[in-house]
């Protein structure tokens, strides 16, 4: 297949998203990619509606993720619109989410601890201590920095969102290290590659912290979006309410705050412990 037709297809219909669909920058770049994995699998640039069906198929026969098949199915649905051939695609169950996997305060200070430069340290704590998305730190400018109050505002954020996030004094102190290094203006990117001085990707973002990850030792894959898993049930592990992590993690509904308590029964049965009546 012909890479730059493939590029040229997928930024025609990125243009479509934006400005007849009205989508937001996050959901047209998952789109986008979906999309030119898809298309590539299929050999095809415009695919009929047989096509499409035959690789969902093999989606749902690898055992794909929940997210990537329901993206996946978005996303080509979209296109066929766009190329003027509709097609209706069905949607998996939703499972129930555990979450399983996050960083104790012990490893998230291993991971600070393991970092290089003053660079990686601002990066690990900003990911650590607020439980921003990997788009937004990328995206974040001087400008959206209170160093003085401690918070950060994200603007633009999942689902066009604005929102503020409180981050620790350690972590501003960390960052006012940094800026006395790295000069920056108002409108400049907080974070910017070191070669080329260009803004984060978050690919460079999820290199970084593979790096550090494995120089601390962890012995596991660590990414970006797992500091923010961690910081929620870390919060909720020292007594916050799902009210004060929704709002941190900028949740629409407090249903997605929910799955950090009810990936944690020792959390249910230590509260019970300590609210139950004294019968006996």
């Amino acid at each position: 297949m012909d890479r730059t037709k493939l590029k040229n297809q997928v930024k025609k219909f990125e243009e479509h998203l934006i400005v007849e669909c009205g989508l937001g920058k996050v959901t047209v770049n998952g789109y986008c990619r979906t999309l030119s994995i898809a298309l590539r699998r299929m050999r095809k640039f415009r695919p009929d509606e047989s096509d499409i069906k035959k690789f969902m198929l093999w989606m749902y026969e690898k055992e794909y993720s929940y997210s990537h098949i329901v993206n996946t199915s978005l996303s080509l649905e979209h296109y066929a619109k766009y190329k003027g051939t509709p097609i209706k695609l069905g949607r998996p169950r939703k499972p129930r989410q555990v979450v399983q996997d996050i960083l104790s305060e012990s490893e998230v200070t291993r991971l600070i601890q393991a970092t290089k430069t003053i660079r990686e340290k601002a990066i690990i704590c900003l990911l650590a201590y607020s439980g921003i998305r990997n788009g937004e730190l990328c995206g974040l400018k001087l400008k959206d920095v209170n160093l003085g109050d401690n918070f950060i505002t994200i603007l633009g954020g999942k689902n066009r969102k604005d929102r503020r996030v409180n981050i620790a004094a350690e972590c501003t102190t960390t960052l006012i290290e940094y800026l006395a290094l790295y000069k920056r203006d108002q409108d400049s990117f907080l974070f910017t590659t070191l070669k080329c001085n260009n803004p984060l990707s978050s690919g460079d973002l999820r290199k970084l912290v593979r790096t550090v990850a494995k120089r601390a030792k962890i012995g596991r894959r660590v990414f970006p979006h797992l500091f923010r898993h961690s910081l929620a049930t870390n919060l909720l592990n020292r007594g916050a309410s799902l009210i004060m992590i929704k709002n941190q993690l900028g949740h629409v509904f407090i249903e997605s705050t929910m799955i950090y308590a009810t990936s944690m029964p020792f959390r249910t049965r230590s509260e019970y412990d300590f609210f139950k009546p004294a019968y006996m």
